[in-house]
């Protein structure tokens, strides 16, 4: 078994620079299910159709980016003891900014706006390209000691890969280049959901899952492999006759992942934990999609496979995959994490404010556990309420997309009455006579 990281908590930056990134997330999640509700649900659930791009990137670039974002700039220094120096620059812009983006996506694919692919890439590549660039001066001082680690010192290029293909496929669209289209838009999911999503959700996972879960340590091995044996096949990917290779391979090693990921979630300690199942059905989310990403793109031989299934099947498996990746692969693991590192960092940051001898309230009592209980209810529901849409996209559209944006909004109602926890408590300890060193004087009865 591998050592146990040295966190520096003196490192970590100030609450407004983690929750001006993390806590406007819930209610953008919540933004893409009223999308889907609401949104032209035509060609449902096709991959390509116009309110599946829409609500993708809405939920990518408006709820998870922002969140990934926020959590480098929090583990760099406290994991890697390295601190991001501009983060307290970008973040305040990070969340509105990738909104921005998200929206600019969503008409141009919903309505065909041109302005809004405009809009989108010179966005992205103001504020992502701000976010790489301070990424990447810090990661070059990091020592890689684990898989957390060497996620934290590479990061910051899985981004600039995803956004670089991304603001590439918009200037196509807006009509800046022309670019092969469909090859670079297979690079661009690729790096999305497995060069940046998973390996993040891997990296991090090292560190928190038996941090906050008591699961066992990542051996030695999985310290050592993870994520470059995602990252390498990606790389490989990038000429078109590597692709076919380069795609299985990336499925082989996540089914590998995904795998040794749930036997040790399924052993954790804490499996009372409303966020233990969120983490469990994770894991088996990104198995699945795995092993039906392999069998759809395995040419030849899987042509026997494929066709012993209804056509209607074969049909969904890219709705199937996409789902289970975003949904229950990204979605579910940030819920999780979030309810676990927003009243740690409130109970953090109270302790650094509080004088010595004085209590702190624990992390459950900031957010007790049983408040989480509904929402990863809920969130799961969901979950399930979107793999069942294609069997009747009319009826089940709407009803998935209001449990989705129910689940995050309940969410998002929960971490403001964290923070609200947070300024209730330091509003107390400020204004206490001993926090001003004013001797306190007992009044008589």
């Amino acid at each position: 078994m591998s050592g146990v990281n040295i966190l520096n908590y003196e490192l970590a930056p100030s609450p407004a620079t983690i929750f001006g990134c993390l806590l406007p997330a819930p209610w953008l999640g919540l933004l893409a299910g009223l999308l889907l509700a609401f949104g032209p649900a035509s060609g449902l659930p096709d991959r390509f159709a116009p309110l599946t791009l829409a609500v993708t990137h809405s939920l990518v670039l408006g709820m998870l980016m922002p969140v990934m974002i926020g959590a480098l700039f929090q583990l760099m220094p406290v994991v890697a003891g390295q601190t991001v120096a501009a983060a307290r620059f970008i973040s305040p812009f990070v969340a509105i900014g990738s909104a921005l983006i998200a929206a600019g996506l969503a008409s141009g694919f919903l309505y065909g706006y041109i302005c809004g692919f405009k809009l989108a890439a010179g966005l992205a590549f103001l504020l992502y390209g701000s976010v790489v660039c301070a990424l990447l001066h810090t990661a070059w001082r990091i020592q890689v000691v684990d898989a957390t680690t060497r996620t934290l010192r590479w990061a910051g290029v899985a981004i600039a890969m995803v956004v670089a293909i991304g603001i590439a496929l918009a200037g196509n669209f807006a009509g800046w280049w022309s670019v092969d289209v469909l090859h670079w838009l297979n690079l661009h999911v690729a790096w999305g959901l497995v060069g940046l999503i998973a390996t993040l959700v891997l990296g991090v996972g090292s560190t928190t899952v038996p941090m906050f879960w008591q699961s066992a340590r990542p051996s030695a091995r999985w310290q050592r492999v993870v994520p470059t044996a995602l990252w390498i096949p990606l790389v490989l990917a990038t000429p078109v006759f590597f692709w076919q290779w380069a795609l299985l391979t990336g499925c082989v090693f996540m089914l590998m992942f995904a795998s040794i990921a749930l036997r040790a979630i399924w052993r954790a300690r804490r499996r009372f934990d409303p966020a233990w199942q969120l983490w469990l059905v994770s894991a088996i989310s990104w198995a699945t999609a795995a092993l039906l990403t392999g069998v759809y793109n395995a040419g030849d031989s899987a042509n026997s496979i494929l066709a012993a299934l209804p056509a209607w099947l074969v049909q969904v498996f890219p709705w199937w995959i996409g789902v289970l990746v975003l949904v229950g692969g990204a979605v579910l693991p940030v819920n999780a994490m979030m309810g676990k590192i927003i009243p740690f960092l409130v109970f953090l940051h109270l302790r650094r404010q509080t004088p010595a001898g004085r209590r702190v309230p624990a992390m459950q009592v900031i957010l007790p556990p049983q408040r989480l209980l509904w929402q990863a209810r809920l969130v799961l529901l969901a979950l399930l309420l979107l793999l069942l849409l294609p069997l009747a996209p009319t009826a089940l559209t709407t009803f998935a997309g209001l449990v989705f944006a129910a689940s995050q909004g309940l969410f998002g109602a929960l971490m403001l009455m964290t923070l609200f926890r947070y300024r209730r408590e330091l509003h107390t300890v400020l204004m206490r006579p001993e926090a001003n060193n004013i001797p306190h004087i007992p009044q008589k009865n």
